[in-house]
């Protein structure tokens, strides 16, 4: 069983997003058994809220079934219990490292590492307001990562 862990600031943009993406993906192939996928917060300031609204109207845009997300924050006990923690800017990385502590068994990744662009980063759509642009990189980069894992 692979469990993946997405991970961004406030968890109701790009890591839901990506959670959203990537179950979807698994999802269509027949593999939902075979993953487990969520998605978390390094900060405290979303706790408890839904999908951002203009981040969720891209989703559906692409098709992608948005459920009931509620966001949580990241907790060290999410190191042993995921098999990949993927974050998508260095302020993630950061506080990602921060919480989890240090990447022994090396799970911990930039989600456009598994892109064609692996230096690419994935801005925060809270603050450049490219919702349907930051769907689109996180797609890529979730399709990469299922290539990965099932490689």
């Amino acid at each position: 069983m692979m469990k993946v862990l997405f991970v961004c600031h406030g968890n109701i943009c790009r890591s839901v997003s990506a959670q959203y993406i990537f179950q979807d993906l698994v999802n269509r192939r027949g593999m939902a058994s075979e993953f487990v996928i969520d998605s978390a917060a390094t900060s405290t300031e979303e706790i408890g809220n839904a999908i951002y609204p203009p981040m969720k109207a891209a989703l559906e845009r692409r098709g992608v079934p948005v459920g009931t997300h509620r966001a949580r924050q990241l907790k060290r006990s999410d190191y042993e219990a995921y098999n990949l923690l993927i974050g998508m800017d260095e302020e993630n990385m950061f506080y990602m490292k921060r919480i989890l502590g240090e990447d022994t068994e090396e799970k911990i990744h930039y989600l456009m590492e598994y892109s064609g662009h692996p230096d690419e980063i994935i801005d925060d759509p809270w603050y450049t307001r490219k919702f349907d642009a930051c769907a689109a990189q996180i797609a890529e980069g979730c399709d990469g990562l299922l290539a990965k894992t099932l490689a």
